[in-house]
């Protein structure tokens, strides 16, 4: 039997597709072409409508395959909301929910869903509340991790640094990391995403003093203005960004900085996008994940008006993708 494996999202689908095809090759399953597979697994994350959209799309080349293959069998998994659960439902045979498996791999989530209620985005509704994982899970997966030669070992939730262990209210995200860079073994750790609004002192020194943390940090910022922010349900001010953002260079002071950012929120205007263009240049940030707004039901986001124009969202997502490096 073969199969072909599509992932459409984060980094925590990333993980979560390794823990897929672990998990069929366990069973006798053999990687293959897309037009040569038994089975076509999708593995997508709703919480950007442009996930959403890509899924659709494969429809036709989907529906051609199994034209060509009776046998075939077409699952999708991942985070996928209700709403779009429902208008999948024709394209594929199954839907399931991904379990939550623990399994050796360089992408080792530590914690499910997400507490923060950011008006744009669908992960609570999709995944639920912060639920995680025990640090003794956790560090048993990077030991793993370490003996099997992986050199970079990646600590995933949808906001770390609100970890806390289930099996010791004491252990925190900094404390965990700090176990996990006394790990022995030849690796560097990265970890995504955290969130500005609790990114402690203890956490920067951390980072500053294992040798195994990666002297890099993803920190979104979503806006460089505060009143975008505010209607983002971001809990920090530009000036409490760039603080952090001070502390952590003068702490880190060869750190790569990257962040995220989303241009053409609901009411934001020229001279609000100008604030984070401004921002860009006085960060001056290694990369930058831009998205485009698209609005998501279910949200809070999705009761305001989607008004600024699709042109002018591009127009913005190059501004500042001229002002610093972006993935490709």
């Amino acid at each position: 039997m073969r199969y072909h494996l599509i992932t459409y999202g984060c980094q925590m689908n990333q993980a979560d597709s390794e823990k897929i095809a672990a998990s069929l090759e366990k069973k006798g399953y053999k990687k293959a072409r897309l037009g040569r597979a038994d089975l076509i697994v999708v593995n997508m994350c709703s919480v950007r409508q442009s996930a959403a959209d890509r899924v659709f799309g494969l429809n036709q080349k989907l529906s051609k395959l199994k034209s060509q293959n009776s046998n075939l069998k077409i699952i999708l998994t991942g985070c996928v909301l209700k709403k779009d659960r429902e208008k999948f439902r024709k394209f594929f045979d199954e839907i399931k929910k991904m379990p939550q498996r623990n399994c050796p791999s360089a992408l080792i989530p530590i914690s499910h869903g997400c507490n923060n209620f950011c008006t744009y985005c669908v992960v609570p509704l999709a995944r639920g509340k912060l639920v995680c994982l025990s640090h003794q899970i956790v560090l048993k997966e990077v030991k793993k991790a370490a003996e099997a030669g992986f050199k970079e070992i990646w600590l995933l939730g949808q906001n770390v640094n609100d970890y806390q262990s289930p099996a010791d209210a004491s252990i925190n995200f900094a404390k965990l990391l700090k176990m996990a860079n006394d790990i022995p073994g030849d690796f560097s750790i990265r970890f995504m995403s955290p969130h500005p609004r609790n990114f402690t002192d203890e956490l920067i020194s951390v980072m500053a003093e294992s040798e195994k943390v990666a002297k890099y940090l993803n920190l979104p910022v979503q806006s460089g203005d505060s009143r975008i922010l505010k209607k983002m349900r971001r809990p920090y001010t530009m000036k409490q960004y760039k603080d952090l953002v001070g502390k952590i260079r003068k702490k880190i002071p060869n750190i790569n900085l990257s962040t995220d950012v989303i241009v053409g929120f609901p009411g934001e205007t020229r001279n609000q996008f100008k604030n984070t263009t401004k921002l860009f240049k006085e960060i001056k940030f290694d990369i930058a994940y831009v998205a485009k707004y698209s609005p998501r039901p279910g949200t809070a986001a999705f009761r305001l008006k989607d008004n600024v124009a699709p042109d002018e969202k591009k127009r913005r997502e190059k501004i500042l993708r001229k002002l610093t490096k972006h993935p490709s």
